[in-house]
């Protein structure tokens, strides 16, 4: 059997998953307005609903990963904002729809999480990634660090 080819991409964060969660903390607000409650209430699930999601959209802002790469021996690399490569390894991934979600470990910087969604990467690269990643045998390229 031959190896499989390297794959590498270009990443930032999807545009698609950020009005997403703009449009889901706007409806959850309209529904802390209008609720029966008191408006000290309203005050504090009102915050209880913006800081989490302004805090989501801020650490999506900025992530440090600007490419990726998966080597045909299983073994990743992620390039940084400022030119520095880091190894990495696949913790965990998910494979929903059109959607690829990554989750690579570092040691210098921890887990990190790539979602690979049609307004942020080709479909070519993401279909790629889904065939490579269904041959993967169980724990194969998931070790203990």
């Amino acid at each position: 059997m031959t190896s499989a080819p390297a794959i590498g991409f270009e990443y930032r964060p999807s545009r698609l998953l950020r009005r997403t969660m703009i449009l889901m903390a706007g409806l959850a607000m309209l529904a802390v307005l209008l609720c029966a409650l008191a408006p000290w209430l309203k005050l504090l699930l009102a915050i209880v609903v913006l800081l989490p999601t302004w805090r989501s959209l801020r650490r999506m802002r900025a992530t440090p990963i600007v490419a990726a790469g998966w080597s045909a021996d299983n073994d990743w690399m992620l390039r940084l904002v400022d030119q520095e490569d880091v190894p990495a390894r696949l913790a965990s991934f998910r494979v929903l729809g059109v959607f690829v979600l990554l989750r690579l470990q570092t040691a210098e910087r921890g887990a990190q999480m790539l979602l690979l969604a049609p307004d942020n990467s080709d479909a070519d690269i993401r279909r790629r990634l889904r065939m490579r990643l269904a041959t993967m045998q169980p724990g194969e390229a998931l070790p203990r660090l």
